[in-house]
C-alpha cells in the first residue's frame, strides 16, 4: 500500500530547507520546539487576512529571528512601521506569558512575496476568503486555477475543497486539476498548503498543490556559467 506523504517533508534536504533553523541540545531542544509551535500558531491566527505565505524561525545564542513572508507587506508594517513594532511587542508578551525560552534580542523581518498566485498558502487563503463570502465554490476553483496557470513559472496546479459545500447536509469533496503535479519526483518543486474556510455550519477544508518545474543544480548557476556549460 502506498502512503500519502506531505510534499514539503518529502523533499527536506533535497530541494527544501527546514522552516525552523537552529541547533538545540538536551532540554533546549524540547523548549525550542514547543516555543516554535506555539509562536507559529499565534502568528497564523493573529495575521489571518494579511496573505501570509510562510513563517520561518531562526535562533542563535543571542537572538531569535522571525521571517514573515507576505504578499501585502504594507498592511503588516503599517504607517511608519507601527504595525511591525506592535507585532514584535505582542510576540514578546506572548513568549513571557507562556514562559517560552527566548534569546536576548528578537528580530522581525517582513519579506514580500513577489508572485502571490504562485504561493500555495496565499492561494489557499484566497479560496477560503471567497468561500466565506458565500461565492459558488465551483466558480471560485475555476477562476483560481486560471489565475495560477497564468503565471509563467507554474507548470501545474491541483485544488481540493471538502466539507459541507454549499451548505449541504452531507459533506462531500470537489477537486480541480490543470497541468502536471508529479508528487513522487523528489526534484519537482511542489508547493503545498492547507487552509480552512470558517462557515456558520462548520469548516470547509482546502488543499492546494502548485508545481513549478524541476530543480537542478545548474539552475543556481549564473547565466554566463550556464552559457559556457552549454557550449562546452
Amino acid at each position: 500500500m502506498s502512503h500519502t506523504v506531505h510534499p514539503y517533508s518529502h523533499r527536506l534536504g533535497i530541494i527544501r530547507d527546514w522552516k525552523s533553523r537552529w541547533f538545540g541540545v538536551n532540554k533546549k531542544y524540547r523548549d525550542y520546539l514547543r516555543g516554535d509551535v506555539l509562536l507559529r500558531e499565534m502568528l497564523v491566527g493573529k495575521l489571518r487576512g494579511m496573505y501570509i505565505g510562510g513563517i520561518d524561525i531562526e535562533r542563535s545564542e543571542k537572538n531569535i529571528r522571525i521571517i514573515v513572508k507576505t504578499s501585502r507587506p504594507g498592511m503588516l508594517i503599517g504607517r511608519n512601521g507601527e504595525g511591525a513594532v506592535k507585532l514584535k511587542n505582542d510576540m514578546m508578551k506572548f513568549m513571557d506569558r507562556h514562559k517560552l525560552v527566548h534569546e536576548q534580542e528578537l528580530k522581525l523581518d517582513i519579506e514580500e512575496i513577489r508572485n502571490p498566485e504562485g504561493n500555495a498558502a496565499v492561494v489557499g487563503y484566497m479560496i477560503a476568503e471567497a468561500i466565506e463570502k458565500r461565492l459558488p465554490y465551483r466558480r471560485v476553483l475555476k477562476q483560481m486555477v486560471e489565475k495560477v496557470m497564468a503565471n509563467r513559472d507554474v507548470k501545474g496546479v491541483r485544488l481540493y475543497v471538502g466539507g459541507r459545500l454549499g451548505g449541504a447536509e452531507i459533506s462531500r469533496s470537489e477537486e480541480l486539476k490543470r497541468g502536471r503535479v508529479p508528487l513522487q519526483t523528489l526534484r519537482a518543486d511542489v508547493d503545498f498548503a492547507r487552509e480552512k474556510a470558517h462557515m456558520t455550519y462548520g469548516d470547509i477544508g482546502i488543499k492546494v498543490w502548485i508545481y513549478k518545474g524541476e530543480i537542478f543544480k545548474d539552475r543556481q548557476l549564473a547565466p554566463a556559467a550556464k552559457t559556457a556549460a552549454r557550449h562546452s
